[in-house]
C-alpha cells in the first residue's frame, strides 16, 4: 500500500503514482554523523531537525509534504506523487542539523517516480478521522490497521492509500492542548470495485438531515472503525471517475483566414458643431444655484435663529428688572429711616447720662441728637 525506507546516503526510491509515499528521517542514523556525546558512556540524545528541498530550489515538490513535532523524533517525508513526474527524476537534499553541537549533515534522496498500471483507481474515497494526528496515521502499522478496516467492509479486489493529508492542511483549526485532543487527518483511498451499500448509508436523506443538525449519522459499519479509528461520517467523500463527465471540448482549427466583412468606412472628417449651453446650465448653474439657497438657510439658522441669541437678551431683560427692583427697595429704605429721625420718643435707658463710678461726675450720653439711632443697639458699651 505504501512505501517505506530508512534514510542513507544518496539513496534511490521507487515510488508509484498516485500510490502514498513515506519516507522516515531517522535521528539514529544521523547521529554516527555527529561529534559523540561530551561525557563518555551516557546515551547521546541530541535535539536534531532536518531541512527537506528541491535540489536547487529553496522548497519541496509541491505534491511531498514534511513534517516532525519535536527535534527528539523522527522527521517524515510524505506524499502522493503525480502523473505529471513520471520519468523525472526528483533530487532531495536532507540537510540535518544537531541543535547542542550546531554540526550539520547532508544527504541526498533521489525519487524515481514510476507509472503504476492500475491507476487511477476508479472509485475513490476520503475519510476523516479525529482522533489521529498525520505522523501517527503515517506509520505503518496504523495505516494498515485502517486499510484493513476499510477492505472488510468495501471489498475490493485491489486498495491502495492515494494520500494523506492533516486536517490542518484543510484550514482546520489547531486544538486545544487538553484532554490528548488530535487535530485530525484526512485519508485518501482507492479501490476497483463500486462503493459498498456501508458506505452509501451517508447520502441516505436520514442521515444528510441528522448531518445538518450537527448530529452524529447512523452507520451500520461504524462499529468496526470505532475500536480504533472515530471517523467523522458527514465528512466522507465519494468520487465515482467512471461517471464523471469531460469538461474538455475539442478545439476545431480553421484555415486562418478572417470571414469578409465588407469594405472598411472610415469616420468622417468633418465634426457637427454642437452647443454645450444646456450642459453648462446642468453642470454648473443648477448646483451652484442649489449650494447658494442651503447657504442662505445654513447663514440664517446659524446667526439669526442661535439659542445664544436668545439667552442674551432674555438675560439682559432680567437684570434690567433687577435694577428696577433694587433701586426701588434703595429709596424705599431711605425715606423708612428719615422718617425715623423725625419720631420724637424717649432715649433708651442705656443711652441716658450715668454717673462716673469713682469721680461721681456726671458723663454725658455717648451720642449727639442728630446721631442717626436707626441702627444702634440698644445696649451700649460702658467705659
Amino acid at each position: 500500500y505504501t512505501i517505506l525506507s530508512k534514510v542513507h546516503s544518496d539513496r534511490n526510491v521507487y515510488p508509484s503514482a498516485g500510490v502514498l509515499f513515506v519516507h522516515v528521517l531517522e535521528r539514529e542514523y544521523f547521529k554516527g554523523e555527529f561529534p559523540p556525546y561530551p561525557k563518555p558512556g551516557e546515551i547521546s540524545n541530541d535535539p536534531i531537525t532536518f531541512n527537506t528541498n528541491l535540489m536547487g530550489y529553496p522548497d519541496r515538490p509541491g505534491w511531498l509534504r514534511y513534517i516532525q513535532r519535536t527535534p527528539y523524533s523522527d522527521g517524515v517525508l510524505y506524499g502522493s506523487p503525480t502523473v505529471e513526474n513520471v520519468g523525472k527524476p526528483t533530487i532531495i537534499e536532507i540537510t540535518a542539523y544537531n541543535r547542542r553541537t550546531f554540526e550539520t549533515a547532508r544527504h541526498n534522496l533521489i525519487i524515481n517516480i514510476m507509472s503504476a498500471e492500475d491507476f487511477p483507481l476508479p472509485y475513490q474515497a476520503e475519510f476523516f478521522i479525529r482522533n489521529m494526528n498525520v505522523e501517527e496515521m503515517l506509520a505503518s502499522e496504523v495505516l494498515g490497521d485502517f486499510l484493513g478496516a476499510v477492505k472488510n467492509v468495501w471489498q475490493p479486489e485491489r486498495l491502495n492509500a492515494i494520500n494523506i493529508t492533516s486536517a490542518l492542511d484543510r484550514g482546520g483549526r489547531v486544538p486545544l492542548p487538553i484532554n490528548d485532543m488530535k487535530e485530525g487527518v484526512y485519508v485518501m483511498v482507492g479501490a476497483d470495485v463500486p462503493f459498498s451499500s456501508c458506505l452509501r448509508e451517508v447520502e441516505n436523506p436520514q442521515n444528510q438531515l441528522r448531518c445538518s443538525q450537527e448530529m452524529e449519522p447512523v452507520i451500520t459499519c461504524d462499529k468496526k472503525f470505532r475500536t480504533q479509528f472515530h471517523i467523522d461520517w458527514c465528512k466522507i467523500s465519494l468520487v465515482d471517475n467512471t461517471k464523471q463527465v469531460s469538461t474538455f471540448q475539442e478545439v476545431i482549427r480553421g484555415e486562418g483566414i478572417l470571414p469578409d466583412g465588407g469594405e472598411y468606412k472610415p469616420p468622417s472628417d468633418t465634426l457637427k458643431s454642437r452647443d454645450y449651453y444646456s450642459d453648462f446650465l446642468i453642470t454648473l448653474a443648477v448646483p451652484s444655484a442649489i449650494a447658494l439657497v442651503l447657504f442662505l438657510i445654513l447663514a440664517y439658522i446659524m446667526c439669526c435663529r442661535r439659542e445664544g441669541v436668545c439667552i442674551y437678551y432674555f438675560t439682559f431683560f432680567c437684570r434690567s428688572i433687577q435694577l428696577v427692583h433694587h433701586s426701588a427697595i434703595q429709596k424705599s429704605t431711605k425715606e423708612l429711616r428719615d422718617m425715623s429721625k423725625n419720631r420724637e420718643i424717649a432715649w433708651p435707658l442705656s443711652t441716658l447720662p450715668v454717673f462716673h463710678p469713682v469721680t461721681g461726675e456726671i458723663v454725658p450720653p455717648l451720642h449727639t441728637d442728630s446721631y442717626d439711632n436707626t441702627s444702634m443697639p440698644l445696649m451700649q458699651t460702658q467705659q
